[in-house]
């Protein structure tokens, strides 16, 4: 089954007075719905804007694995373990915030920032926080490059503490024609450019939510930018 959700029926959130513009995929802070709470592994998808100088002031995290794609822009992450990164567009971080972190983040750029951020459930809880960035960019080109997985026979610029998931980007040159990793549960969502997926173009901000599919092939548009989410479980029953 593919289910298509469109970018213009997100949810819209944030704070647009003080310069932070959110779309949510999934019931979010104070938007609930009971029948969107997650997706396989994936319990977040949020897109944010966020005007220069605007941000999220301390706040604190627990148990959630959270991935952050930047798309344009200057982010800068501090948290309580004393880690301080700035990314820019192409650039990646993975939060794991285990036991508990507090952290900010902040648009120091001159123009706006624009990200993707992403919380997964994890394979345990209680764990210490663990963070790590990837500053290089990852190269654009053909076929899908993995960014983040938890699988152990996987060597991904970011390690998640969850086995059954990991996290493909694409940013093909030209028009370029994909299989899809194989998974239980596959999340792919657009953030530039179109992408063609069994007969349904998805443009930026579309997301496609796939299940029981064994065998998909994805064509992207030359400049377009993905993610895609393999994941082989969901979370047990609360």
């Amino acid at each position: 089954m593919i289910d298509v959700r469109r970018g213009g029926d997100r949810y819209a959130g944030g704070e647009p007075e003080a310069g932070v513009d959110t779309r949510h995929a999934f019931s979010f802070s104070g938007f609930y719905d009971p029948d969107n709470i997650r997706f396989g592994l994936l319990v977040a998808c949020n897109e944010e804007r966020l005007a220069p100088g605007a941000g999220f002031g301390e706040h604190t995290h627990r148990d959630t694995e959270i991935v952050t794609w930047v798309t344009e822009g200057e982010l800068e992450h501090r948290d309580t373990g004393g880690r301080v990164a700035r990314l820019r567009a192409g650039d990646a971080q993975w939060l794991s915030a285990g036991s508990g972190v507090r952290h900010v983040e902040h648009n120091v750029g001159e123009g706006p920032l624009t990200f993707l951020q992403m919380w997964l459930h994890p394979d345990a809880f209680g764990a210490g926080p663990q963070y790590a960035a990837v500053t290089g960019p990852v190269p654009a080109g053909p076929g899908l490059t993995l960014l983040a997985s938890g699988a152990p026979d996987a060597t991904p610029p970011l390690r998640l503490r969850q086995r059954a998931a990991a996290l493909w980007v694409g940013r093909p040159l030209v028009p370029d024609q994909v299989a899809l990793p194989p998974a239980e549960f596959g999340y792919l969502h657009v953030l530039r450019g179109t992408v063609r997926l069994a007969g349904e173009t998805l443009d930026p901000g579309d997301a496609a939510r796939i299940t029981g599919e064994p065998a998909l092939t994805a064509l992207a548009s030359g400049g377009a930018e993905y993610v895609f989410w393999s994941m082989h479980a969901e979370p047990p029953p609360a």
